[in-house]
């Protein structure tokens, strides 16, 4: 058998453009910092970092600290401000605290990012599973799968009758099939997020869909 076809991609041979020594330490955890403030939406101005197992051994080694800050700040895993990060996010008066935790986890690189700005906070966890690619498998408690492989919709919104409806009318009107949707929410009225995997790429309905009433925060991923 061809030894090429044992890889899915470039990046599986050669591994990513990116600063720092390592692809699962610091390419993955700056792009898990970028998805985590793409999701939030805006700057935070607390960020607790728990970090686990691999992770919380050699954080400061391996610059997982630098890269997740990073990611946090915008940047991607080749920006070469990836160094400094820890000092910008200073001087833009963003606390930033790293924790690292005793507590077994599914995967040896895992983090737990919680940010906080005013009365607003959400949590997310974030798995670097290797040669740079991520999963994201929690926000807010809610158990989710999140691989970033395909065109994804990321809806927080007030848990009301009708936003279901709502939402896959807006992708029914402009002619855009959803492969996967998962719904949760912590209780009956309260905030509640869907997860909308389509296929093929329409970052125009991110406006339509923040649109909405009841709508929180759309994110949106390819």
């Amino acid at each position: 058998m061809d030894k090429a076809l044992r890889f899915r991609s470039v990046f599986d041979i050669i591994g990513p453009v990116m600063v720092g020594p390592s692809s699962s330490h610091t390419a993955g955890a700056a792009r898990i910092g970028k998805v985590v403030r793409d999701i939030f939406g805006e700057v935070p101005e607390k960020v607790d970092i728990y970090l686990y197992e691999s992770f919380a051994k050699t954080y400061r080694g391996h610059g997982t600290d630098i890269a997740l800050v990073g990611g946090l700040l915008g940047m991607d895993p080749a920006d070469p401000r990836l160094r400094d990060s820890l000092h910008l996010a200073y001087e833009q008066g963003i606390k930033v605290s790293f924790v690292p935790k005793s507590d077994k986890v599914d995967h040896p690189n895992t983090a737990r990012i919680v940010l906080t700005k005013g009365a607003r906070t959400m949590s997310v966890v974030g798995v670097s599973i290797g040669g740079g690619n991520i999963q994201i498998n929690e926000i807010d408690g809610f158990k989710i799968s999140l691989s970033m492989g395909t065109p994804t919709f990321i809806t927080v919104h007030q848990d009301v009758p009708g936003m279901i409806a709502q939402v896959t009318s807006i992708f029914s009107d402009n002619d855009v099939n959803i492969a996967t949707m998962t719904v949760t929410r912590a209780a009956k009225g309260e905030k509640a997020i869907m997860i909308i995997e389509s296929d093929v790429r329409r970052p125009d309905l991110v406006p339509q869909l923040r649109a909405l009433p009841h709508m929180q925060n759309v994110t949106y991923f390819e």
